[in-house]
């Protein structure tokens, strides 16, 4: 992974008010605990090493344990470095109600599916595209609205977004 399109992201992280964490397998667990604030739902995590499992966040969360939650953490497809965004993809886990509930949204990403911009991301998404899975949110930062004069966060989704970054071994 080239360190200056992590170096882009993590400055793109930090402009739009977004936590982020660079974390080792080993140290996830800590790491999340740092971040999560309980009651916390989930989704299952794809990623060799780390796991929701035995920490406090309710996998398979009930409609009742969603609206209840404060933070919500699931995997996501990839992150945007030019932007600082992260994709969450569509997934019978339920990532993307338990991404968009929630205060807060804790993005799990892997160094290695951070793209340097939105074509590489596109590039990266076709062959999710071609099979029928188009159904993808592109969420950058914490939601927020101007509508009504002063800017409000949280009005479409979490008003927080952190990302734990795991380091590629």
């Amino acid at each position: 992974m080239e360190t200056d399109i992590l170096g882009q992201s993590e400055a793109s992280l930090r402009r739009m008010n977004v936590g982020r964490t660079r974390v080792e397998a080993e140290s996830f667990e800590a790491a999340l605990t740092s971040v999560v604030e309980t009651p916390a739902v989930g989704s299952p995590l794809p990623f060799e090493g780390v796991s929701l499992a035995d920490t406090e966040v309710e996998l398979d969360p009930t409609p009742a344990q969603l609206r209840a939650a404060k933070t919500g953490v699931t995997a996501v497809e990839l992150g945007v470095a030019d932007y600082g965004s992260v994709v969450v993809r569509s997934s019978p886990g339920g990532d993307e109600p338990v991404s968009l509930f929630p205060e807060t949204h804790v993005a799990v990403l892997r160094e290695s599916d951070v793209v340097p911009d939105m074509p590489a991301a596109f590039e990266r998404l076709e062959s999710v595209f071609a099979a029928g899975g188009d159904d993808v949110v592109v969420a950058t930062g914490p939601s927020a609205t101007a509508d009504m004069g002063e800017l409000v966060y949280g009005a479409h989704g979490p008003k927080a977004v952190h990302v734990l970054l795991l380091e590629d071994r």
